[in-house]
C-alpha cells in the first residue's frame, strides 16, 4: 500500500471512531436527561418529607406542652384525700 492510501485508511478509521463516539453522546444526553428528572422527583419528595416531619414535629411539641399542663391537675387529683360514698 502506498502512504497515501495508509493515510486515507488511517484518517477513515478515525472519523469512524469520531462518530461513533460522538453518536454515543446523543444517548448520554438522554440517560443524563433521565437521571436528572429522577433527581428533581427524589428532591421534590424529600422536601415533602421533611415539610411533614416539621408539622409532625411541631404537632407533637404541641401535645407534650397539652400534657405538661395537664399533668400537675393529675397530680393535684391524685393527691386528694378520698372521698367516701353516701349512702
Amino acid at each position: 500500500m502506498s502512504l497515501t492510501k495508509k493515510n486515507m485508511v488511517r484518517t477513515l478509521g478515525v472519523a469512524i471512531v469520531a462518530v461513533v463516539g460522538l453518536g454515543g453522546c446523543a444517548t448520554y444526553k438522554e440517560e443524563f436527561a433521565t437521571i436528572n428528572s429522577r433527581l428533581d422527583s427524589l428532591d421534590q419528595k424529600v422536601q415533602s418529607a421533611a415539610q411533614s416531619a416539621e408539622s409532625a414535629n411541631q404537632s407533637a411539641q404541641q401535645a407534650n406542652q397539652r400534657l405538661d399542663s395537664l399533668e400537675g391537675r393529675v397530680q393535684q387529683l391524685e393527691a386528694a384525700p378520698s372521698r367516701k360514698p353516701r349512702g
